[in-house]
């Protein structure tokens, strides 16, 4: 089975940037789609990214649109989260994500779309 296993976290001052990474541990997943959630205790875990690995395409909500950037390596093995401008309510959990199927200029944005799961970074951003 593959895995998903995220790095990068940490602690910043609210401005500040961090880059998280995903790695995946055997398949590449290409033409399809990954992404990255966030999660704070007690609330549903929430979509910030992702990038359709077929035509290149990347998706953000407003809450994070021309701060966060997602990227991916050539071998669409690893994908990467640029966080910058942070602010302390970025502080949370963050999951990256992955699925097999197929999307054509578009990608999920709800977490059951994704069967693949990493085990979580924690971003703390202090203001």
């Amino acid at each position: 089975q593959v895995q998903l296993v995220e790095s990068g976290g940490g602690s910043v001052q609210a401005g500040g940037s961090l880059r998280l990474s995903c790695a995946a541990s055997e398949y590449t997943f290409s033409g399809s789609c990954v992404a990255w959630f966030r999660q704070v205790p007690g609330n549903e875990r929430e979509w910030v990214a992702a990038l359709n690995t077929g035509d290149g395409g990347t998706y953000y909500p407003d809450s994070v649109k021309q701060r966060f950037t997602i990227s991916r390596d050539n071998a669409d093995t690893t994908w990467y989260l640029q966080m910058n401008s942070l602010k302390a309510e970025d502080t949370a959990m963050y999951y990256c994500a992955a699925t097999y199927y197929a999307y054509t200029r578009t990608c999920p944005t709800r977490r059951p779309y994704y069967g693949h799961w990493g085990q979580g970074t924690q971003v703390t951003v202090s203001s």
